[in-house]
């Protein structure tokens, strides 16, 4: 409670401008909590993080690329499966927002589980041990402990009233997170702390005992969800192996009031110092099952001396129920070559746990995409969000081949089923409406400000409109505004009519700008006569111009120690293509894409540090059996490609400026392709997740 001292002094302090000291803050603003509350400096309040501020923005989404049809189906008209590439926070906040006509009415207050795995705190990467990097070295303490704060708190509104959250953490900020979920979910909604697996290790000369264990905090929303008790075949207590049910005794050590049983219709009483182990009902179900015996070869002496000659016993189940130790099962899997990639009978029993066929399920740290694969092979509908490019581009690869994947119901077998429908989507977009309806003076002022295009003198070749130059190289920009064009294609019959006026005009580079829905090249670039278009795609993701919120890159690692660190957007993101130069060599039978030159089009880091050739490439993705969608075969980290000679430093904030520090001094970079096909796409990502694709003709059967 304030003092009239106190309200005098804050009064006098907003009179002249000057700051309200913090002891304060509780006392102005109180917060309603029972018993406890994890204080930390950067703690913001609930209602700022459920309101659209410039910290935690919602945003628009954009399907890139939707999968449907005979071969990937729809479980109905209303519903595709969602894999959203973004910030999870901006993600979480559209969806509580319920406006995006991509997921309205659709998401919100129906997901029946969430179930994340945060990338920080669990597996042996925080340890820090040598050779390995420590997720604090990018967010320390309560830093870490707000970024998830923030999510499940939006997570718990967008949760359907009836839905569970399961939550994987380790010995490192399990204890925070609990008190943290106590204060968002309610602590009498804490269902139990699981027991699982984590990687095992057999360390000597340790001052402390190896860990084998984390943990997996499960809570409901409210005191209604639903929950199937869930069982596991019976198993020998030492070999772990099953074990056929034995008829066992029908006591136990204790006392228990009534003492007495009617069993087969005659009371009997326990022996001395033991109670009958179930109830009369109990009993009586055994014996309608056929569960029930009398044992003539044990005879006994009752409570009350009396020598009953066969004892009472029940014959065990097949199965037991399941409790919350649950290491009878990995923790962790590597099929798929991804940092703390959770098993798929883990995540099995998750799901069947606490939800049915047809509920929604999210993962919103999705990494390898388990969640994903396992609720697709269950019959449950999904959405998964990732910020990490390797990570999209992953899932993608195992839902495509997930017919080739592990049954869930006999993992010797395989699935043998497509996919259903699901749409890739990116998250913080815009709405190109505002974009295409300028005026074409507008549009064009707009396109040559994104892409860093400058006005010449020059404003046609052989009757073509010209636009501006890139890099010295003309540009044109594809006329949307003109209706006539609106539904028309930049296609390989536009291009050769194109080519026809100013082939013999121009230099080895043309540039053309245009909407994403309008270029019909996966491709960044179509070579004729050894002319290369390159399309400057105009991205759906928004511009500063046209909104009045910062934005910030979203980096991608260029390691495999980096794949987890943490991020965040603010505000709004957009693409703009690197400038790559490539050539396809065959070196000793073998074939490698020769990486020339890679300059991202931002040539300044954050601290303002320029950018030079290479140092921006994060990793590259191959389909070395290219057809019509991309499949990744292989991925090399920029670490991967670069020179091993010198040993990487074992501290992580080094890493990255070793990597720079080598591709600085590199003159190409030799990137293998195995086993190629006829065609190939690579796939260049820079640190900025900004893509460029590239299709070879290798000739190879």
């Amino acid at each position: 409670m304030l003092n009239q001292y106190d309200i005098d002094y804050i009064i006098k302090c907003l009179k002249d401008g000057q700051s309200i000291p913090g002891e304060y803050k509780y006392s102005l603003f109180p917060t309603i909590q029972i018993e406890y509350e994890l204080t930390y400096a950067g703690k913001m309040r609930k209602e700022d993080i459920l309101s659209d501020t410039d910290e935690i923005s919602n945003v628009p989404l954009q399907i890139e690329k939707t999968y449907n049809g005979d071969e990937h189906p729809s479980s109905n008209d209303d519903w595709k499966n969602l894999l959203v590439f973004g910030d999870n926070l901006q993600v979480l906040k559209t969806i509580y927002y319920d406006k995006d006509p991509i997921i309205a009415k659709k998401i919100k207050n129906k997901i029946k589980l969430v179930y994340i795995d945060p990338p920080f705190g669990t597996g042996d990467k925080y340890d820090g041990n040598k050779g390995q990097s420590a997720y604090s070295a990018k967010r320390k303490g309560a830093d870490l402990v707000e970024f998830l704060r923030r999510r499940l708190i939006l997570l718990r509104e967008v949760m359907a009233d009836d839905g569970v959250i399961f939550v994987r953490m380790d010995y490192h900020f399990g204890h925070y997170i609990k008190i943290i979920m106590d204060e968002v979910f309610g602590k009498n909604n804490l269902k139990n702390e699981i027991v699982i697996n984590r990687v095992k290790r057999s360390l000597r000369n340790l001052t402390r005992f190896n860990v084998s264990t984390e943990s997996v905090f499960f809570y409901s929303k409210s005191s209604d969800y639903y929950f199937n008790n869930p069982e596991t075949p019976r198993k020998c207590n030492f070999c772990g192996k099953e074990k056929e049910p034995i008829w066992d005794d029908l006591t136990s050590p204790g006392l228990r009031n009534p003492p007495e049983r009617v069993i087969f219709g005659k009371t009997y009483l326990p022996r001395r110092g033991r109670h009958f182990t179930y109830t009369q009902e109990k009993i009586n179900a055994f014996e309608r099952q056929g569960r029930l015996r009398l044992n003539p070869d044990i005879p006994y002496y009752d409570l009350e001396g009396k020598k009953i000659e066969a004892r009472p016993e029940y014959l065990q189940t097949d199965s037991i129920p399941i409790d919350n130790n649950w290491t009878d099962i990995k923790g962790y899997a590597f099929a798929n070559k991804y940092p703390t990639e959770n098993s798929e009978e883990l995540l099995k029993r998750v799901i069947e746990s606490c939800t049915q066929e047809g509920d929604l399920i999210m993962d919103c740290f999705a990494g390898s995409g388990t969640t994903l694969a396992v609720a697709e092979k269950l019959n449950r509908r999904w959405i998964g969000c990732d910020i990490g490019k390797l990570s999209m581009y992953t899932i993608q690869k195992r839902l495509l081949e997930i017919s080739r994947s592990k049954d869930m119901a006999n993992p010797k077998k395989e699935y043998k089923h497509n996919t259903k429908a699901f749409s890739v989507v990116t998250a913080g977009l815009y709405d190109l409406g505002k974009v295409f309806s300028l005026t074409e003076d507008k549009y064009k002022h707009f396109v040559k400000n994104l892409f860093d295009i400058e006005d010449i003198d020059k404003d046609n070749i052989n009757g073509v409109p010209i636009d501006g130059e890139k890099r010295g190289y003309f540009v044109k920009i594809y006329p949307y505004w003109d209706e006539k064009m609106r539904n028309a294609d930049v296609d390989s019959e536009y291009l050769h009519d194109l080519h026809r006026y100013i082939g013999d005009r121009i230099k080895s580079r043309f540039y053309i700008v245009a909407p994403a829905n309008n270029v019909a090249f996966v491709n960044s670039y179509y070579e004729i006569d050894s002319i290369r278009y390159y399309f400057l795609k105009i991205p759906y993701q928004v511009i500063k111009e046209l909104h009045n919120q910062d934005f910030k890159k979203i980096k991608q690692p260029q390691s495999q120690g980096q794949i987890n660190d943490l991020d965040e957007a603010v505000g709004f993101h957009f693409i703009r293509e690197p400038e790559v130069e490539t050539a396809l060599t065959n070196i000793d039978g073998n074939y490698y894409i020769t990486l020339k030159k890679f300059m991202s089009d931002y040539n300044m880091d954050e601290k303002g540090k320029e950018i030079n050739n290479f140092e921006s490439l994060s990793m590259v993705l191959i389909d070395s059996d290219y057809s019509r969608d991309f499949i990744m075969k292989d991925y090399y980290f920029t670490k991967d490609l670069i020179s091993k000679s010198k040993k990487s430093s074992t501290l992580h904030k080094n890493i990255s400026d070793d990597v720079r520090k080598e591709l600085k001094n590199a003159n190409i970079i030799n990137i293998p392709i195995k086993n190629p096909g006829k065609k190939v796409l690579a796939i260049y990502i820079d640190i900025y997740g900004n893509e460029f694709k590239e299709e070879f003709s290798v000739g190879v059967q």
